[in-house]
């Protein structure tokens, strides 16, 4: 079962906040904390913060990012 067109704005902010904040907790964690055995819990502790609030502000910015895209590429 898929979700309808309609909310294709929504999925692509919410995979794109998944991702974006699991990359950026690792690579943060890594370099402010090490890579030790405590590496993956710190990560997940940083995670449970960080992907609600890209995932808003993914949503937030999104109208601004559209309209830089529509400006910056021909025939956009």
């Amino acid at each position: 079962m898929k979700l309808p067109a309609k909310f294709t704005p929504v999925v692509f902010a919410f995979y794109m906040a998944a991702i974006m904040a699991f990359l950026m907790c690792s690579v943060i964690v890594g370099i402010g904390q090490g890579f030790g055995a405590e590496f993956p819990a710190k990560v997940l502790q940083a995670y449970v913060v960080a992907m609600p609030t890209a995932f808003v502000c993914v949503m937030l910015v999104r109208p601004m990012v559209m309209r830089l895209v529509r400006w910056t590429v021909q025939g956009g």
